[in-house]
């Protein structure tokens, strides 16, 4: 059963063009229309099924918490139609539908009765909403001397104090503390187990990976992409740069301008410690006889994975990658504590000062759990000319826990401080399967160790 159709739905909002022309149009009815529209959403058309979690990105100004309003009513459409079946707690602009002369206590009652709890309800989870937003003598205070983190927290507890059918959150909890953001993620993902639909809108893309089973991308009021998280989340890091072009089998598809937008800091910016970087010109001859070839044979190699992302304004070439351990070339596995070298070799088409290489582990899911570069690493070569080779060497002892990850490398000019333009990046491009002889929990090893004594 679908939750959520959503047909066909558009916002227009009125736009005068003097103070009084809304005036006049109100009171000369059938006169010139004295107003523009401005679309917001346009032609928005989906559905989300029962138990289905859905994840909403865009930038700033896409239509995404307009198109929540839609959905939950607060704001009706121009066009097309929205239909939801089942009982909805929804979680939108910060502190809507609490008063602020009224205490906590008075706003769980009002919110709650709003969402069509009775009486009796309120009072049954009075004691659970109180602990959940954890908020103390505030409780019995005004709502005006909350702060902002405390109003998330005592809208949330009341929105998720019974489970509801449908859960729709937009970007308030990324207000709260990250404790909070802990205890609420935990109840999110209690609720999904037990068969509740989720419609959350964030910036953080590792949450829509984490938390949802679809993505939709908003860009001008418009749906842009959707499907699988992890691809989703991949081509909009793609759209966040704007201009710049995608890079297929290694050869540019267009022109591009270096004016691009700055995207969120989730990518090669990430700190990080303990691996020791090489970057030479030279095109080394790594352990065992292998050798990095200026050829584009990147996807010949063992271990490569045809799911990658490939993409970047061009310039420069990723052609050939090895990984290597002081046992083996291109290893089926890893053990936790083995010395890895990721090595990849970057042919450039044109001239650049201090590009960056960088590289990022992730889970099979997508969730970033390790990154670094050259620049962060404080290896860099100058000047690269036309026709130069430059092998770049990342080598870490590998710390995490069993499993399979995915590899993703690249290089970036960075024309101004804190600008990084991509020229290549291929994301996801190699498989790392690691293996362990000790037992732990998470993702990473920190090798501790247990003493007792009596």
């Amino acid at each position: 059963m679908d939750r959520i159709i959503v047909e066909g739905l558009g916002k227009a909002y009125k736009r005068y063009t003097s103070r009084f022309g809304r005036l006049r149009e109100w009171a000369i009815p059938r006169s010139t229309p004295r107003h523009s529209l401005t679309w917001v959403l346009k032609s928005i058309s989906f559905r989300v099924a029962d138990g289905e979690s859905v994840g909403i990105l865009g930038v700033n100004g896409a239509g995404k918490s307009t198109l929540l309003k839609l959905i939950t009513g607060t704001t009706q459409p121009s066009t097309g139609s929205v239909a939801i079946h089942g009982q909805v707690a929804a979680l939108l602009e910060l502190g809507m539908g609490f008063h602020p002369d009224f205490t906590g206590r008075q706003n769980v009652f009002m919110a709650a009765q709003l969402q069509g709890l009775t009486t009796a309800q309120i009072e049954e989870h009075l004691a659970e909403i109180q602990d959940f937003a954890d908020i103390g003598d505030y409780f019995e205070m005004p709502v005006r001397v909350y702060s902002s983190g405390m109003q998330v927290r005592l809208a949330f507890a009341v929105a998720t104090a019974i489970r509801p059918d449908v859960l729709i959150v937009d970007e308030a909890l990324s207000v709260g503390d990250v404790a909070f953001q802990a205890k609420c993620f935990r109840r999110i993902r209690e609720y999904k187990e037990q068969g509740t639909t989720l419609l959350l809108v964030t910036h953080s893309l590792d949450d829509v990976i984490k938390h949802c089973q679809k993505a939709i991308v908003l860009d001008g009021g418009f749906i842009v992409d959707e499907g699988e998280p992890r691809e989703v989340v991949n081509r909009f890091r793609d759209r966040l740069f704007g201009r710049s072009r995608k890079m297929l089998g290694g050869e540019d598809s267009g022109a591009v301008d270096a004016q691009t937008e700055e995207p969120e800091q989730e990518e090669d910016n990430l700190s990080a410690s303990g691996a020791a970087l090489v970057v030479s010109r030279v095109s080394n001859v790594l352990p065992h006889g292998v050798t990095l070839s200026d050829e584009d044979v990147f996807a010949s190699r063992p271990l490569y994975q045809n799911i990658e992302h490939r993409w970047g304004g061009g310039g420069a070439r990723i052609t050939d990658y090895a990984i290597v351990t002081p046992d083996k070339a291109y290893p089926t596995v890893v053990e936790v504590g083995e010395k890895l070298t990721v090595a990849f070799k970057v042919v450039f088409d044109r001239a650049y000062f201090a590009p960056v290489f960088g590289l990022m582990i992730k889970t099979l899911e997508g969730l970033v759990v390790y990154g670094t570069n050259s620049h962060l690493r404080g290896e860099q070569i100058d000047e690269i000319l036309i026709g130069d080779a430059v092998t770049c060497q990342f080598t870490f002892p590998v710390k995490l826990n069993a499993g399979h990850y995915l590899i993703s490398i690249g290089v970036s000019e960075s024309a101004l401080p804190g600008t990084d333009i991509p020229l290549d990046r291929r994301y996801d491009a190699i498989l790392l399967n690691v293996t362990s002889s000790e037992s732990f929990l998470g993702l990473f090893d920190f090798g501790a160790r247990c003493s007792l004594e009596k």
